[in-house]
Order: C-alpha cells, then structure tokens, then sequence
C-alpha cells in the first residue's frame, strides 16, 4: 500500500506524511529531499543552475523511481502534478491524497521560508494565487481523496486521512 501526498506548497505534505508513516509504521519520503540528496544541492540551487525545467526533469525521475516502491508514504513537491507522466505514475503506484488549503493559509506557513524559490518575489500571494489556479484541477484530477487542511492540526488530518483508507479498506491496522 503506498499513499502519496500531494497538494500546493504549505499543505503539510511532509508533516502529515511522517505522521501517517509512524502511524502505519511505513517508510516516508520526500520526493524534493530525495532530489536533493540525488543531487547533492538543494532546489533552489537547482533551480538557479537548471531552471525549472531542468528540476521538473529530475523530478520526474524520481517520482517515477518512487513509485515503483512498496509501502511508502510520498511527499511530493508541490508542482509534480504538472507533468502527465507524474500523474499517471501516482494514480497507477498508491492512493492518492490531495491536501487542499487556502493561499492565506499557504502565506502563513510559509512565509519564513526562504527555501522555496517560486516565493522569492515582491508579491507572494499574487504566485500563490496564480499556481493554485493552474493546479487545483491537476490536484483534482490526479487524487482519490481530497482533504481540506486550513486551520487544522496535522494529527487530526493524518487521523482523518486513516479513517478514510480504513473505510476505503485500503489499510489494515
């Protein structure tokens, strides 16, 4: 059983996915930390060197490679969705989770965060807005469960998400 997080920057992917693999005692992965150890720099030094094409082709390198594992629980970044190959190789691997949340919500949590190149500009929320407009159908598209999180603790969406694979008989605990 593999389940993979996706939705917009902010969501809590990576919080709610530790969670969910402590939960179901199940490995985590991050399909950005795995780029960037596979690469030996981070994204944003990706992004400078390769732009985002270059990011977006090692990107779908790796969620092809990761996919193709057992009981795992994914995090992927924000924009994977944008590729058809990455879509399909989600919808074919595991069980898709979109985490759905505001752009106020996305500015909160990542305002501090100075390791996320698409945020370093003069007017966050206006990239913010613009991405979410692009993704939320490839969101939509690509996800068997759609969550909502704004404003919610990631113990009580990583319990929320358990309850439906249990429902779905997708887990077993």
């Amino acid at each position: 059983m593999n389940i993979f997080l996706v939705g917009p920057m902010g969501a809590g992917k990576s919080t709610i996915g530790r969670l969910l693999s402590q939960e179901l005692k199940i490995e985590f992965l991050d399909s950005d930390r795995e780029i960037e150890e596979r690469a030996g720099a981070n994204i944003p030094w990706i992004f400078d060197v390769e732009g985002e094409e270059g990011f977006r082709e090692r990107e779908e390198a790796m969620i092809e490679e990761l996919c193709g594992r057992d009981n795992i629980v994914l995090a992927t970044g924000g924009g994977a969705i944008l590729r058809q190959a990455n879509r399909c190789n989600l919808q074919s691997g595991g069980f898709v989770v979109y985490l759905h949340t505001s752009v106020d919500q996305q500015l909160e949590r990542t305002s501090k965060d100075k390791n996320r190149p698409l945020l370093q500009t003069e007017n966050p929320r206006a990239v913010l807005a613009g991405l979410f407009e692009k993704r939320d159908p490839l969101y939509r598209e690509a996800s068997d469960l759609i969550i909502y999180t704004d404003k919610r603790h990631p113990r009580a969406v990583a319990n929320e998400i358990i309850r439906q694979l249990e429902a779905n008989k997708r887990v077993g605990r």
